[in-house]
């Protein structure tokens, strides 16, 4: 009897010291995501899924298996599915103008916003469809600013023969003819018209198409 009673308790005492090892090592794995790094984490594994699947695909609890924590640990750093999408946007509105403040003209400042949408096509697919993510997050407004202001600069550094006489409307033509273009390789449909040549080339051949003053027709 007395073995039988030390059996189960030496039994126990090692289920017991195994299922606190066991705490103790998810534990452990989750702190080593502290300081950002499992927000980080998170935003990785939910860039990849938007790349793949696009924005719909979301889910907090798939990203947190993705990303090997618990289920709350998503809403922990995000709160919900839509700020975990403001993040996206307003990480990705930070490298967009950081891209275009890098370019010395406007041409090359389109350029660089087709290159970002081919680097940063997750990023690029939520910026744009603003009803996914909160649009007065400080951290959005201050991005988005920042990369309108390089495409305004980008337009005003035109000679006056090349914008026209409003320049809104210059800066409007010029940004939907690198958004068009960068949509329309984003989603493939421009393999035929570039038959294989590099993107970034042929869309420095369309902008002379529009922005030189002898392609201009004065009304």
């Amino acid at each position: 009897m007395s073995s039988s009673r030390s059996s189960r308790s030496s039994r126990s005492s090692r289920s017991s010291r195994s299922s606190r090892s066991s705490r103790s090592s998810s534990s452990e794995h989750e702190r080593t995501y502290h300081h950002g790094d499992l927000r980080r984490a998170i935003l990785a594994a939910a860039l990849d899924v938007i790349a793949a699947n696009g924005p719909a695909a979301l889910s907090l609890r798939d990203l947190a298996r993705r990303a090997g924590v618990s289920h709350a640990a998503p809403a922990h750093h995000f709160k919900d599915r839509t700020g975990l999408l403001t993040a996206v946007a307003a990480e990705g509105y930070a490298l967009f103008a950081d891209a275009l403040a890098g370019a010395p003209d406007l041409r090359e400042r389109g350029v660089a916003y087709v290159r970002f949408a081919a680097t940063h096509p997750a990023h690029f697919q939520v910026m744009f469809q603003p009803d996914l993510y909160r649009t007065d997050d400080p951290d959005v407004l201050a991005s988005k600013a920042r990369a309108t202001e390089a495409l305004r600069a980008g337009v005003a550094d035109l000679p006056p023969g090349g914008r026209g006489e409003d320049d809104r409307l210059a800066g409007v033509a010029a940004w939907s003819l690198a958004h068009g273009f960068a949509t329309l390789l984003l989603s493939g449909n421009l393999a035929d018209a570039t038959e294989g040549r590099d993107p970034e080339a042929v869309f420095r051949s369309l902008t002379g198409l529009i922005f030189t003053p002898e392609n201009r027709r004065d009304g």
